[in-house]
């Protein structure tokens, strides 16, 4: 199959999976804005590996065609610590941090620009179906704080860090147990990642988005907790990460670090 063949097969699998009547457009951005949502949508059920051989073929073949990120790439380096600004889906490290929701299952919202999202998108369908199963074997929510490890599937990292940040309801200020969830975040995914020897860990801004947590405090927060944890323990990490998207962020953390 070439590559409009795999979009239309992935995509019509998933229409007769939910035995419903979609139209399919047929331009091809929109229908690769149509598998996206079918996937976003879609909640972890048994799948056939034909459907997963031609996926993982699929996702692959984007991912490479990206303009991806390694280690060596980044400019912006004070010791162990880096900083670096673009889309955490291309970075190809060990292990890449995803800001969760309690759930764990990504974000089921069609198109939704949260990193849950974008990553869920591009690793594929086994992404939530691991998460399912670690999810069903714990028998509650993920904990504020916890992290969880998965594989990345098709991403260019080796990894999926899962956390759970702490939300600030709108116009509201973080409290001090709100800014300790948030050290703890941090904390759980080094701890997790020096267990499974990792040696470079991408954050994104935990909380930062639709969990409406300052900016400026997480940034603080984020860069204070990932100095003490390296500086106090023996650990496999030899590059932390700091993604960031905007150019205000950038400029937050450049100011924090250099």
């Amino acid at each position: 199959m070439n590559r409009e063949e795999q979009l239309d097969f992935l995509i019509n699998y998933l229409i007769d999976e939910r035995n419903e009547a979609i139209e399919i457009p047929q331009d091809y951005k929109a229908k690769r804005d149509l598998l996206r949502s079918l996937m976003n949508v879609r909640i972890p059920l048994k799948i056939s590996d034909k459907f997963l051989k031609v996926q993982d073929d699929f996702l692959t073949a984007e991912t490479l065609a990206k303009d991806l990120t390694s280690v060596e790439d980044i400019k912006d380096v004070n010791g162990k610590i880096l900083l670096w600004q673009g889309d955490i889906v291309t970075l190809k490290v060990d292990g890449i941090v995803n800001a969760a929701n309690s759930k764990l299952l990504g974000c089921f919202i069609p198109l939704h620009n949260c990193i849950d999202n974008m990553i869920h998108s591009a690793a594929g369908v086994q992404l939530r179906d691991e998460c399912n199963s670690m999810m069903q074997l714990q028998g509650h929510d993920e904990e504020v704080g916890k992290a969880k490890i998965t594989n990345a599937y098709n991403l260019p990292s080796k990894y999926v860090i899962h956390t759970v940040g702490p939300a600030i309801p709108y116009g509201s200020k973080p409290s001090k147990s709100d800014c300790e969830a948030l050290k703890n975040c941090y904390r759980s995914c080094l701890e997790i990642a020096s267990e499974n020897n990792l040696e470079s860990l991408a954050f994104c801004g935990i909380s930062t988005g639709v969990f409406n947590f300052p900016r400026d405090l997480a940034a603080k927060i984020a860069i204070d907790t990932v100095k003490e944890y390296l500086d106090s323990n023996e650990t496999s990490l030899k590059h932390v990460i700091f993604d960031v998207f905007s150019d205000d962020s950038y400029t937050t953390y450049k100011d924090l670090l250099f």
